[in-house]
């Protein structure tokens, strides 16, 4: 028994030595450009050691500040019509009669 409470405590603290999550958020990226710019450095340097859910939300945050809300633009209707002035028709030269033959 006390063999197996042993066994039991080393695996959890052998559990526990793992990965700790990451304190970072998109939001607090997004918040600190400063922050998200080193990130996305470590992540561009080695991203295996800064590992693939920092890199995730480094991206998505990066997305965020570029794309904004989401929204799709959309320009406004132009506040008056345009009026294309009226199109004149060509100005044809006079035509002048042949010279009269002196005959």
């Amino acid at each position: 028994m006390k063999a197996l409470l042993t066994v039991t405590a080393c695996t959890l603290l052998l559990a526990a030595c793992g990965k700790p999550a990451p304190t970072e958020s998109v939001e607090s990226l997004m918040a600190n450009p400063e922050r998200l710019k080193d990130v996305r450095a470590q992540c561009k340097a080695d991203h295996a050691k800064v590992g693939d859910a920092l890199c995730t939300m480094a991206a998505e945050a990066t997305r965020r500040r570029f794309m904004g809300s989401g929204t799709p633009y959309t320009p406004a209707p132009p506040a008056t019509p345009l009026v294309m002035p009226p199109v004149m028709p060509p100005v044809m030269p006079p035509v002048m009669p042949p010279p009269a033959s002196k005959d």
